[in-house]
């Protein structure tokens, strides 16, 4: 998770332009919310359920809120944000789709980014191991991995598909052994090892 973060955070931080007004959902320690505000100079603000998470941010001179965002963002107005950015933490949500609807309520274009679960080692070691994967991807034993929505690639399209949400952009990437970011066009269900999402909110209403 090390390695995604950096390639991660840099893939996010160079598609954001200045001065945006950006909310990081599950911000963690405020690492990337902290890195857009002194590199892009945005207006930030992030949501955090846990108490390190937001001690962490608040000693970054951070705002953020402690809040569980599959209770809901409905303190937020639409379309109040630029970008609202769900990075990898989808999976652990407990409603993923009302929380991407919520997204692009608030939000007038989302980053979601997700570990994908079809990632050819993931399918080796399910599939011939019979085991739960464990990798740098998920880094989890089955019994402590906070995923509990497992997702795919093609399952995330699927989703969007059939709810109408517009996706403007696609950057699906692996991460190999040196630590360098390759992007993956060919087959990035079975080729990529993350998911990486911009979806448009700028025309979209909850009703």
């Amino acid at each position: 998770m090390e390695q995604y973060s950096e390639i991660g955070y840099d893939l996010i931080i160079g598609i954001i332009p200045p001065h945006s007004r950006v909310l990081d959902l599950g911000c963690g320690d405020g690492v990337l919310l902290d890195r857009l505000q002194r590199e892009k100079n945005v207006s930030g603000f992030g949501v955090e359920i846990s108490d390190d998470g937001v001690g962490h941010c608040v000693e970054k001179g951070l705002y953020c809120y402690q809040a569980d965002i599959d209770d809901g963002l409905t303190d937020y107005r639409d379309n109040s944000f630029d970008y609202v950015i769900l990075n990898q933490t989808i999976q652990s949500t407990k409603r993923p789709d009302y929380v991407v609807k919520e997204i692009l309520r608030i939000g007038k274009r989302a980053i979601i980014s997700f570990p994908n679960f079809a990632f050819i080692s993931v399918r080796y070691q399910l599939g011939f191991r019979g085991i739960m994967p464990k990798s740098p991807m998920i880094p989890y034993e089955w019994y402590e991995s906070p995923n509990i929505h497992m997702l795919t690639i093609n399952d995330f399209d699927h989703f969007c598909k059939k709810n109408g949400y517009p996706v403007d952009m696609r950057s699906h990437f692996s991460i190999n052994d040196r630590g360098g970011a390759r992007r993956v066009s060919f087959a990035p269900n079975m080729l990529a090892q993350y998911g990486f999402f911009i979806l448009d909110g700028t025309n979209f209403t909850s009703n």
